[in-house]
């Protein structure tokens, strides 16, 4: 048997496996590794292989798997060792659908670690939290599950998403984000070096955005910088159509071939570009190279890091040499495994934060008692039945809404639902039909015959701020979508790229005319065929309609609401609209009309919780100041509804602390464009005012009172120290507290101090009345700032104020380290 060649020998230096590979192929297959869709090669026996699969929170797009709560959410867990678990489940998956279709690519394209420095960020759920050593802490652990536990072969290989700088979708192609020296290095860098620094990731792709006014695709000084971090290679693969952009959109070169030349020279491996289409992209690296902007060298550079991100994978091994593949036990059938469901409920639940809570929760439903009425629990609002994925979900396998859990909790319960959607029937005035709907979803304009409108004229509107609706059929049970310009009633969801079933209305001389707002085109009835279609440019050319409202929803909250034993009014957004990619959030407040559906049930009723069901946080004006109870949870996936219940019921004690401060006001979190979080106030860092909720915070049912606590007055820059904080429970529950240890800063120091500095943080749990000991360990290097004139981060040496507590801005156990020159 002929001796294997050295790139299929796993007991060779992978370098020198990636160099032997790369001296076997031919120029234009070696050229052809850089782009995301690379060619087999059939003579070696190298497959095809695609550069990235989605992974942020769940395996993307490629058919059913597990949906696990949105980034946002975990970041919420503040539980690094949950966040592995996750991420290990996902890797699992992915080689699901790998030993299925060998085309689905190991390589996947996550975690994001941009921090979450505002809240009208449109992509703020990909993020975990506002606090960079927090997001660094579990980026690391998503990556450390999505690795896996074989020293050599990798299960799976993450990509660190979006480097740097990237926190706003408005013009994101061509706004810059201007990191002055301490942005960039106390805030920005941490995110992404602690996963690098771990050489638990494998890529990193680089934002759309400008940094400093420099492209971030050619940035190479803060590639190089990153890349000097990590103990292995480190890939770096395009964002999906940046490489054309610098040229059509930031204009920063003149053209293709400069652009891609300037890529490549900066550290750049992979272009994500035309999606499966390679000609485009190897036409310009050819041109760069035949007018001496990019050598060989250059390609064959990329060319190895690409190479040896696959090697990592043991997709060249040798089977008689590499012994048992660690991961061959992965069948296509591991998905959906028993596990993984047990998970996503687990991670559901310890996502929920209370936010406020006033004896009301958990909930206490009475037992049905003889031939008594049974309790009744009303289940409201937008989000009451429904469980909605984002653009990066996968198609999970089953989704148990609030209302499913609330029933299976409490069966024996009647279970009241309303969605707070109106009942409306639209009435076109010329030609006078009603807009019908048949069971398969086609829409006509039927002529009015009937003066009263009738079952299949029906249709559920939710308004989900900013005048935004969505219209369910009754007849159909489907959404109106106009993606086919005919308009029709035949959409599951709301979803896609470009939204097809959002509608807006206009007032137009006491009528009113629709505009379908995925084509910005106005609706009208094409009278020979009957159909509603949309097309029309202008509002004046559309068709008016009579907009006949059967009954408010408002008042069907409130109908389900009266007499009820609680109620649940679960409100918040939809994931495709009003703040997602592309797309900044509009305003920051919770919307009007989810506004009138809590003051439908709470005017109703005082029992009444206030459920978030969100991406991000809400400002939460004086309409919910006599809210009892307040609980947020993200887009948590298909244990959404057990998540949810599990705590509400206080079947599960409430873990989740919020990974990123709630604002009291839409000014207090600053300019969305601004990246100097210290001298914009913003981040629970550098925020001067009361927020409405802080970083931290997080109320359990059980009261923990923190009596005292030990930290070493003196230490020495560099040691380490712990801090031993004693909390005791005063109820008569068990009790889980995350007890948090902050710098209040160093008063008059050289170089100002954020105001307050996460340390350290550790989870604790205890029994009714116990006391108890809790060893916290602190990051003293945290306390570094960034020294120009040396060119370092530093810790200044001095007497620092700290602080314990729940939460950021709630510590009542205070102190003085001193930490001395080291």
């Amino acid at each position: 048997m002929p001796a294997s060649p050295l790139f299929r020998d796993p007991r060779s230096p992978l370098p020198d496996r990636a160099r032997d590979l790369l001296g076997r192929l031919t120029p234009d297959e070696r050229l052809a590794l850089l782009h995301q869709h690379q060619p087999p090669v059939d003579r070696l026996g190298v497959a095809g292989f695609h550069t990235g699969n989605e992974a942020l929170h769940g395996l993307a797009w490629l058919g059913t798997a597990t949906v696990f709560p949105q980034p946002v959410g975990l970041g919420a867990t503040w539980d690094a060792g949950l966040v592995r678990r996750v991420g290990d489940a996902v890797s699992t998956e992915v080689r699901a659908k790998h030993a299925a279709d060998g085309a689905v690519s190991l390589n996947v394209w996550a975690p994001v670690v941009n921090p979450l420095r505002h809240p009208a960020w449109g992509r703020g759920e990909e993020g975990y939290s506002e606090e960079p050593w927090l997001v660094a802490a579990l980026a690391t652990s998503y990556c450390e599950g999505l690795r896996g536990d074989d020293e050599r072969v990798w299960k799976t290989v993450p990509t660190l998403k979006h480097f740097l700088g990237y926190g706003n979708e408005t013009d994101r192609s061509a706004t810059s984000s201007n990191l002055d020296p301490r942005s960039l290095h106390e805030y920005e860098l941490p995110c992404y070096l602690g996963p690098v620094r771990a050489g638990v990731a494998g890529a990193v792709m680089p934002s759309y955005n400008r940094v400093n006014g420099v492209p971030a695709h050619v940035a190479g000084d803060l590639i190089a910088e990153l890349r000097a971090a990590a103990p292995g290679s480190l890939a770096v693969v395009s964002d999906a159509g940046a490489p054309t952009f610098l040229v059509t959109v930031q204009r920063a070169f003149p053209d293709h071939a400069a652009g891609h030349a300037a890529m490549v020279r900066a550290g750049v491996d992979s272009f994500t570009d035309n999606d499966q289409d390679a000609g485009v992209t190897l036409a310009r690296l050819r041109a760069a190279l035949d007018a001496g902007m990019l050598t060989w060298d250059d390609v064959d550079t990329a060319a190895l890091r690409l190479l040896e991100l696959r090697i990592r994978t043991g997709e060249f091994d040798d089977p008689q040499l590499a012994g048992a593949d660690p991961y061959q036990a992965i069948g296509p059938e591991a998905i959906d495994l028993p596990e993984h469901r047990a998970l996503a409920r687990e991670a559901a639940g310890r996502s929920v934060v209370v936010l406020r809570n006033d004896r009301l929760l958990p909930l206490a439903i009475p037992p049905a008692a003889g031939t008594s009425e049974p309790p009744r629990i009303a289940v409201v609002g937008p989000h009451a039945d429904q469980v909605l994925t984002d653009w990066y979900s996968g198609t999970p396998p089953y989704a148990v809404t609030l209302a499913d859990a609330v029933r299976e909790r409490w069966p024996d319960a009647r279970v009241d639902v309303a969605t707070g959607a109106d009942r409306v029937a639209l009435r076109a005035l010329d030609p006078d039909a009603w807009v019908s709907v048949d069971q398969d979803g086609t829409v006509t304009a039927r002529a009015a015959a009937a003066a009263e409108a009738t079952f299949d004229t029906w249709f559920d509107v939710i308004d989900w701020g900013e005048g935004l609706l969505t219209l369910r059929s009754a007849a159909s049970g489907r959404l109106l979508t106009g993606a086919r310009w005919i308009v029709t009633a035949d959409a599951d969801r709301v979803g896609g790229w470009v939204v097809q079933e959002s509608f807006r209305r206009l007032d137009v001389g006491g009528a009113w005319a629709l505009q379908h707002v995925g084509s910005g085109r106005w609706l009208r009835v094409q009278r020979d065929i009957g159909a509603l279609v949309a097309d029309a440019t202008r509002p004046e050319d559309a068709t008016r309609f009579a907009w006949e409202t059967l009954y408010s929803g408002a008042d069907d909250v409130a109908r389900a609401a009266s007499g009820a034993d609680a109620v649940l009014v679960a409100v918040g957004n939809d994931p495709h609209l009003l703040g997602r990619e592309t797309e900044d959030r509009p305003s920051l407040p919770l919307p009007g009309p989810m506004r009138g559906l809590w003051r439908a049930a709470r005017d109703t009723n005082a029992a009444s919780v206030l459920v978030v069901v969100s991406s991000y946080p809400y400002v939460l004006d004086e309409a919910y100041d006599d809210a009892r109870a307040v609980v947020w949870t993200c887009h948590a996936g298909q244990e959404l509804g057990h998540g949810l219940v599990d705590v509400l019921a206080g079947d599960r004690e409430p873990s989740g602390r919020l990974a990123q401060t709630w604002p009291a006001t839409s000014e207090q979190a600053g300019d969305l464009f601004d990246y100097d979080v210290r001298a914009q106030g913003q981040t629970y860092r550098w925020l001067a005012e009361e927020p409405a909720f802080w970083f931290g915070h997080g109320l359990g049912y059980a009261d923990v009172a923190y009596t005292g606590w030990d930290v070493a007055g003196d230490v020495a820059a560099g040691e380490r120290r712990a801090a031993t904080v004693t909390v005791r429970n005063d109820s008569d529950r068990p009790a889980e507290e995350l007890v948090q240890v902050y710098s209040r800063g160093l008063p008059g120091a050289p170089v100002e101090t954020p105001r307050r500095m996460l340390l350290g943080h550790e989870r604790v749990r205890l029994s009714p009345g116990e006391t108890r000991d809790v060893l916290v360990p602190l990051d003293l290097d945290r306390l570094a700032v960034w020294d120009e004139a040396a060119g370092r981060l530093r810790v200044q040496p001095g007497t620092y104020e700290l602080a314990a507590g729940p939460s950021a801005g709630v510590a009542p156990l205070r102190a003085a380290l001193t930490v001395r020159a080291g």
